[in-house]
């Protein structure tokens, strides 16, 4: 059968079998930032935002979401050009393994697309659902906090997620040559 999705803000249509999965279609046509972690809704790894809301693909049926928008952790950002949330993470060091960090940066956009200044209850709550094994979660709290500061302000940051040099105060030194790499 045909499943047609507004993926990622594109268009699209894949063939998938009645039993398939949201998660099944996503990684078998090349979006794998969703991962694959215990196939029955307990972990989060496999979290996208469905219609605004995250969803855990690995339990959620392909065929009952034709014409759905989708959103996968491939569209918030890239290695040169990180999403606020992203280079948040990064710099509060929130990931280790990083396997469950996809799932946990798609609930915290939902979050943040709906409360863009959550209290630490709030985070908690919001990313209950998502299990992450190496980190214990303060850090992954603490770049959610931070995100939703970088937001509000529109914090600027580097391509590898770390601050601009010029908002270290070293604009004037001779590490700093205007965006040249240093």
């Amino acid at each position: 059968m045909e499943i047609h999705l507004t993926l990622n803000g594109e268009d699209v249509t894949f063939e998938a079998a009645r039993s398939d999965t949201l998660l099944d279609v996503l990684r078998n046509n090349s979006y794998t930032g969703a991962k694959r972690g215990c196939d029955t809704g307990d972990c989060g790894f496999c979290t996208v935002v469905v219609d605004g809301d995250p969803v855990k693909s690995c339990i959620r049926p392909a065929a009952q979401l034709d014409g759905a928008k989708v959103e996968t952790i491939e569209n918030l950002g890239t290695q040169d050009s990180l999403d606020p949330l992203q280079s948040a993470f990064v710099d509060n060091a929130a990931l280790q393994c990083g396997f469950c960090i996809p799932g946990m940066i798609m609930r915290s956009k939902v979050l943040l697309d709906e409360n863009p200044d959550p209290d630490e209850a709030e985070i908690r709550e919001a990313l209950s659902e998502n299990l992450c094994r190496c980190t214990g979660y303060e850090k992954i709290i603490d770049a959610v906090q931070d995100a939703s500061s970088r937001m509000a302000d529109g914090t600027d940051v580097a391509a590898d997620g770390g601050r601009l040099p010029d908002e270290q105060g070293c604009t004037g030194c001779d590490c700093y040559d205007g965006g040249a790499d240093l």
